[in-house]
């Protein structure tokens, strides 16, 4: 029986689960046969693929590819698009971290364009005089915002792994920024939220706003020639463009009328920086992940390895049992992220962290029919975050070229503060920093010593581009927004391919859950049975639903010369641009 393509997708809509599998081999040339018995399925392509937040991006980066580039200019590409179309996380003033698989050699590169604190930040910058961290100017003050590093990042990674011109790469980003383009309804939706906060900076409103003082709408045409300009400057003088002359200028003239830290010589003084990525293994597969000032990459192989010693394939996908376990889990991991994380140029993190054998130690603290209390559960060694509104994409080409990245301005639309001249949001990075150790930030996340205020420093984040080798190639290319969900995200999207052999499109919108350790609550998206919250309960985990999906993976799976896309789809906008 053969179905329409059209009728499978309005069946898939409803939520409606085929009837029918099949696992006949495909026929030389032809497409590969897709499990229909799978609730979702993936766009799938041959050639390219660029999976992201927003149409409009991710068609410019799969025009890159078309051109003859390979996936590290199409995510070049698609990260500045994002500076324009996707303003509430694609950005300029932001950073984030790219990992790239490099076909050539099989290797894997990881590009740290985190943001860093200005020189002149200080320990208790944050502080008012009782000693508490004053949280509007943390959040949305000039001093909130860390030295950008999306530009020097993007073009890092292009100027040493690209293939095209970096005029190129930037032509689309500036004529969508000239030219503009309708806004989307998730756009209008998205800047009404924040329509408060963003009025009230004049630079801000200059952008998102008409002379009438509206916001803009869904359909309005939405130009912003003050960032075609600044993105001019970097196509025409490549890192200067952006770190000295007129736009550093601009930046510098802002922080000085406003009590910013900010100077000249700090942004002159930024660089990305290559580090190695963290690695693991679980069940025969190879990860590779983020490593500090991510505690991301860390953070899921530790649990990834606690998890190994079970069978959780026997356990049932999202069963009471495997939710137990991976809350169990959950909460170790993020103990000690609390404890022992920091920037590795500033203090030293344990290696201890991804060892099997200590998993083996935290695993048999775990008890299996009942959950441990969080305030019983301690950083285990000895001594020695991000907003939700974070944005990845990943990019795979036809050479078998991949990267996955995720960067952010940390709060959706950073600390709402447009530098004047440039059209760009400042982020409000230096929040994620431990303003007063041992408390929570923003996002509920306990911060050590470790993440301290400093100058020059990167603050500890939980961005985590992912990638899972199958025989030492390729197999899953991932990441998500979510701040503190990021991690947990990202894991149970692998675990559900790795241990329940799920298509890429139905391990991206299974219903997850998130433990952090602090606050001890355990959150289950909406799909997870009622039942099993009952099971929970029964157990002492403190389970309770949540209302918003945790996280949002953009996801390649590479297979047989095929590529196989997904965007999690239960929030608007993502899109699978694919050749």
């Amino acid at each position: 029986m053969k179905l329409p393509k059209i009728f499978l997708s309005s069946l898939l809509a409803l939520g409606l689960v085929l009837p029918f599998t099949t696992t006949a081999e495909p026929a030389p040339g032809a497409l590969p046969i897709i499990d229909y018995g799978e609730r979702f399925l993936p766009e799938v392509a041959r050639n390219g693929m660029v999976v992201g937040p927003e149409r409009l991006a991710s068609e410019v980066g799969l025009d890159m590819l078309r051109r003859g580039g390979n996936a590290v200019d199409a995510a070049v590409a698609t990260g500045f698009a994002l500076a324009v179309t996707y303003p509430r996380a694609g950005n300029l003033g932001g950073g984030g971290f790219m990992l790239i698989h490099l076909a050539d050699g099989d290797r894997q590169v990881f590009i740290d364009y985190r943001e860093a604190a200005p020189a002149a930040a200080t320990r208790d910058m944050f502080l008012d005089d009782t000693g508490a961290v004053d949280k509007q100017k943390e959040y949305f003050s000039l001093q909130a915002a860390g030295v950008p590093g999306t530009v020097a990042g993007l073009l890092a990674a292009l100027d040493k792994y690209g293939s095209l011109s970096r005029k190129e790469v930037l032509a689309p980003a500036i004529a969508l920024a000239e030219k503009g383009y309708p806004m989307s309804f998730a756009q209008a939706r998205d800047l009404n939220e924040r329509a408060v906060m963003l009025a009230m900076d004049a630079a801000a409103s200059a952008v998102f706003f008409h002379d009438d003082g509206s916001p803009y709408a869904m359909g309005d045409t939405f130009r912003q020639p003050d960032l075609a300009w600044t993105l001019r400057q970097i196509a025409e003088r490549g890192h200067d463009g952006f770190y000295k002359g007129p736009v550093a200028a601009k930046i510098v003239d802002a922080m000085e009328k406003d009590d910013g830290i900010m100077t000249a010589k700090d942004l002159a003084n930024y660089r990305s920086l290559e580090r190695e990525p963290v690695r693991g293994s679980f069940h025969g597969f190879e990860v590779v992940s983020a490593p500090p000032p991510s505690s991301g990459g860390i953070h899921i192989i530790e649990m990834l390895n606690i998890l190994e010693g079970y069978d959780l394939a026997a356990m049932g996908h999202n069963s009471a049992n495997y939710i137990h376990h991976l809350a169990e889990a959950m909460k170790r991991a993020y103990a000690d992220r609390s404890e022992y994380l920091g920037d590795p140029d500033f203090v030293e993190v344990p290696k201890r962290l991804t060892d099997k054998d200590y998993a083996v130690q935290l695993r048999k603290s775990i008890d299996p029919d009942k959950a441990t209390p969080a305030s019983e559960i301690k950083p285990g060694l000895e001594p020695v975050s991000e907003s939700r509104d974070t944005t990845h994409f990943s990019v795979a080409d036809a050479a078998g070229n991949v990267v996955t990245n995720t960067y952010t301005l940390n709060f959706s639309f950073g600390n709402h503060r447009v530098v004047p001249g440039t059209g760009f949001l400042l982020n409000n990075e230096m929040a994620d920093f431990a303003a007063a150790p041992g408390t929570a930030n923003a996002f509920g996340l306990v911060q050590g010593e470790r993440n301290r205020i400093e100058g020059n420093k990167r603050p500890l984040s939980s961005m985590s581009p992912t990638l899972v080798l199958r025989d030492g190639k390729p197999w899953i290319a991932t990441g998500s927004p979510g701040g503190s969900q990021i991690i947990t995200t990202v894991l149970q999207t692998i675990l559900n391919a790795m241990v329940f052999d799920m298509n890429i499109a139905t391990a991206a919108m299974s219903p997850r859950v998130h433990h952090q350790w602090q606050p001890d609550t355990l959150l289950l998206e909406q799909g997870v049975s009622p039942d099993t919250l009952t099971l929970l309960l029964a157990r002492g985990q403190p389970a309770e639903y949540t209302e918003r999906t945790l996280g949002r993976t953009q996801s390649i799976m590479l297979r047989d010369g095929w590529l196989f896309g997904a965007t999690d789809s239960r929030r608007p906008e993502g899109h699978v641009a694919a050749y």
